[in-house]
C-alpha cells in the first residue's frame, strides 16, 4: 500500500513517491546535480514551484530497516543552523528511501571550485573566508549541539553547497549512520573520500568528531588553492597527489604564492592566507588528540588562540624533527644516507 504522504514529523514532510516522480520527471538522468557515496540527488519541482533537490539512497534494502530509517531522518532534521542543509522531508516504501532538501542555487564549494561556467565569476577571498567560517560553525553544532552528536564522516568541499548569499551550508550529515544498518554486505566500515580521510579512520575504520576536523582542514586547502585533495595529475609535475604533501612541500620551500588559487589573482591577504594555512596545518595533524576540536577552530577564525596555538604547534614540530634527525643519525651505521641527512638538516627542498 502506498504510505499515507499526510504523516508529519514535525516539520519535516513524509512525500509519496507519486509526489517525487511528478518533481524530478521520474528521476529523469537530465535533472540529475550529482552522484555520490550514498546515492543520486535530483533537481526537481514541487507542484507549488518550489525547487528541492531529491537524494535517491541507493544501498540494498534489510527486513525491519524502515523504524531505524524514520528515527534517523527525525534525528537528522532535529540539527536546524544557519550553516546545515535542512532536510525538508522524506519518502519511504519497501523498495525506496528518498530525502528531500532546500535546492542550493550556488552548487557546491568544489563545484564553484573546479567546474564553473564561463559567464560565472571565481570565488573571491572574502567569499571564502565566509564558507571557511560557515562551515566550521556548521559542524562545531553537529559535534556540540546535538544529540546525539552527528559525526558527518566525508567533510569536503563537495558537501559544503552555497545558497543564494554564498553562504556556507554543510550537506549530507547524518547519512553516514542512516545507511550503516544496512551495510552488512560492506566489508568496511570506512565511508568517506581519499584524500580527505584521517589516517587513524583509514586504520582503524574508527570515525570521532576529530576525523570530521581532517576532513574541514583537507577543505580549508582545497578553497585556499582550487586544487583537488587527491589528483594524480600533479604527477606529472613531480608533485604530490596528496593535497596535504602538496601543500606542506611547498611551504618547506616558503612559496606561498604558488599555493594560493591562480583565479585569485593577486585579490588577497596574504596575512589571512597564512591564517588559514596555520588553520588546517593544525587541524590534519596526524594525532587526532592534537588536533583542535571544530568549536576551537570557530574561534580560530574569529581571530582568537590562533597565535597561542600555532606556537605551540611549530615547538612541537621542532622537537618532533629533531627526535627524527637523533634517530636518523643513529641508523647511519645501517645505511650510508648522508645526502638524505643533509637534506633534513637543511630543511629546503625536496
Amino acid at each position: 500500500a502506498e504510505e499515507d504522504p499526510e504523516v508529519h514529523l514535525g516539520q519535516l514532510k513524509r512525500f509519496s513517491l507519486r509526489e517525487l516522480q511528478v518533481a524530478t520527471d521520474t528521476f529523469s538522468n537530465k535533472n540529475i546535480l550529482g552522484r555520490g557515496g550514498f546515492g543520486k540527488v535530483y533537481k526537481g519541482r514541487l507542484t507549488d514551484g518550489t525547487l528541492v533537490a531529491v537524494k535517491r539512497l541507493k544501498e540494498e534494502r534489510t527486513p525491519g530497516g524502515e523504524l531505524q530509517f524514520q528515527t534517523e531522518v527525525e534525528m537528522i532534521s532535529m540539527a536546524v543552523h544557519r550553516n546545515l542543509l535542512r532536510l525538508r522531508g522524506f519518502c519511504m516504501t519497501p523498495t525506496e528511501r528518498l530525502l528531500v532538501y532546500p535546492y542550493m542555487a550556488n552548487g557546491s564549494v568544489a563545484s564553484r571550485l573546479r567546474e564553473r561556467g564561463p559567464a560565472e565569476p571565481p570565488l573571491d577571498w572574502q567569499t571564502r573566508r565566509r564558507i571557511a567560517l560557515g562551515s566550521a560553525r556548521g559542524l562545531s553544532y553537529l559535534h556540540d549541539h546535538c544529540d546525539p552528536k552527528i559525526i558527518h564522516r566525508d567533510v569536503k568541499a563537495a558537501n559544503i553547497l552555497l545558497d543564494e548569499d554564498f553562504e556556507a551550508v554543510v550537506g549530507d550529515f547524518g547519512l553516514a549512520k542512516l545507511m550503516d544498518y544496512k551495510d552488512t554486505h560492506v566489508t568496511t566500515a570506512v565511508r568517506g573520500t581519499i584524500g580527505h580521510i584521517a589516517p587513524e579512520y583509514l586504520s582503524t575504520g574508527k570515525s570521532s568528531e576529530k576525523t570530521d576536523v581532517f576532513g574541514y582542514g583537507i577543505m580549508l586547502l582545497e578553497l585556499i588553492t582550487g586544487q583537488r585533495a587527491f589528483d594524480l595529475a600533479r604527477l606529472a609535475n613531480d608533485d604530490d597527489v596528496m593535497l596535504l604533501d602538496w601543500v606542506k612541500g611547498l611551504l618547506k620551500e616558503r612559496r606561498l604564492e604558488m599555493l594560493v588559487d591562480p583565479d585569485l589573482q593577486t585579490n588577497y591577504i596574504d596575512v589571512e592566507v597564512e591564517s588559514l594555512i596555520q588553520v588546517a596545518l593544525l587541524c590534519t595533524q596526524g594525532s587526532p588528540t592534537e588536533r583542535p576540536k571544530m568549536s576551537e577552530v570557530v574561534r580560530m577564525l574569529e581571530g582568537d588562540g590562533l597565535a597561542e596555538r600555532w606556537d605551540e604547534w611549530q615547538k612541537v614540530e621542532v622537537s618532533r624533527q629533531e627526535v627524527e634527525l637523533v634517530s636518523h643519525r643513529n641508523s647511519e651505521w645501517i645505511v650510508d644516507s648522508t645526502d638524505n641527512l643533509h637534506a633534513v638538516e637543511l630543511s629546503g627542498p625536496r
